[in-house]
């Protein structure tokens, strides 16, 4: 079998808690430099995903979403910051993206892509047995791709 072109940009992390409070989480997922990184509940069970866009949710009203256009609502970001602070210490679950996502280590690269197509998250979590310990993001699955497809075309015309 070939080997995988994932492989290369598989990052080892640390699963959230979905009782993880939103600010907290937040801290975590800026850290790790990935834009969202799986959750799991009390039993190590994959949950889905927070980053960025539901780090926005949280702090955000949820008819911010809902709306055409936010022109009636107050410029100030300081404001609706002050506004939704309680947001802060609220337990991710709810804000959670839960596309069911999660590949096992056996995934095929065929696997991640049509995850990656079908889905609207920039992270795929890989789990062993259901419990999550790595990811792929969206950004270095499409780079490893290019390079494979750069790396064939440089092979034919040799």
């Amino acid at each position: 079998m070939a080997d995988r072109i994932v492989r290369s940009v598989i990052r080892e992390v640390r699963p959230l808690s979905a009782s993880d409070p939103v600010g907290y989480a937040a801290r975590k997922v800026v850290e790790s430099g990935l834009p969202a990184l799986p959750a799991v509940d009390s039993d190590g069970v994959y949950t889905g995903l927070f980053g960025e866009r539901e780090f926005m949710a949280a702090v955000f009203p949820g008819y911010v979403g809902t709306l055409m256009s936010a022109r009636m609502i107050s410029r100030s970001l300081d404001e609706t910051i002050e506004r939704r602070m309680e947001s802060q210490e609220e337990p991710i679950a709810a804000y959670l993206t839960t596309d069911p996502v999660l590949v096992e280590d056996d995934y095929a690269d065929t696997q991640l892509a049509e995850t990656f197509l079908h889905h609207r998250v920039m992270v795929v979590p890989i789990a062993t047995e259901g419990r999550v310990h790595a990811v792929v993001t969206r950004s270095e699955f499409f780079q490893a791709l290019f390079h494979r497809i750069a790396d064939l075309v440089e092979d034919y015309g040799d």
